[in-house]
């Protein structure tokens, strides 16, 4: 089967969701403790600015029953196609994975944007998992997002 992996995921957000879910990311992740309280805990920027390449953030969030942490490096932000890619560099996935890439992006449509998680990894060994069930957790805080936005709109 391999080391290295990539898994992809996609979830629909309606209207101008996928403007709000790209702004929340890139300016406003500290938020993100107040629209997805039950995944996600905490943000911490360690270094450089808020949506900006080089900059890098702490995450504090639950997956799979327990609290973790997560250092992520900006690698590259893309404004056009409301794209950021973060490649992780501590945390508790690194003890896991050799190299773990988590890119988004937003495509829109006419009714609906939809917005796609890419993970790119190499696991430590073959007795690793596939990070479904993370993929599925982003998917669902993307969903936490979209419904916190319809709640206050």
């Amino acid at each position: 089967m391999g080391l290295k992996g990539k898994m992809i995921g996609q979830t629909e957000i309606k209207g101008a969701g996928g403007d709000v879910f790209h702004e929340v990311f890139r300016q406003r992740p500290h938020h993100l403790a107040n629209m997805s309280p039950e995944k996600v805990h905490g943000f911490t920027l360690l270094g450089g600015g808020l949506g900006t390449v080089g900059s890098v953030i702490q995450w504090d969030y639950t997956h799979d029953g327990k609290e973790r942490v997560a250092k992520q490096f900006i690698e590259n932000i893309d404004e056009e196609k409301q794209s950021v890619r973060f490649k992780m560099i501590e945390g508790d996935l690194m003890d896991l994975y050799k190299t773990f890439i988590i890119t988004y992006h937003v495509d829109k449509r006419v009714d609906y944007n939809l917005v796609t998680w890419t993970f790119e990894y190499e696991k430590l060994n073959e007795n690793i998992p596939h990070p479904g069930t993370l993929l599925s957790l982003f998917l669902h805080v993307v969903e936490d997002i979209e419904a916190h936005h319809i709640k206050k709109a």
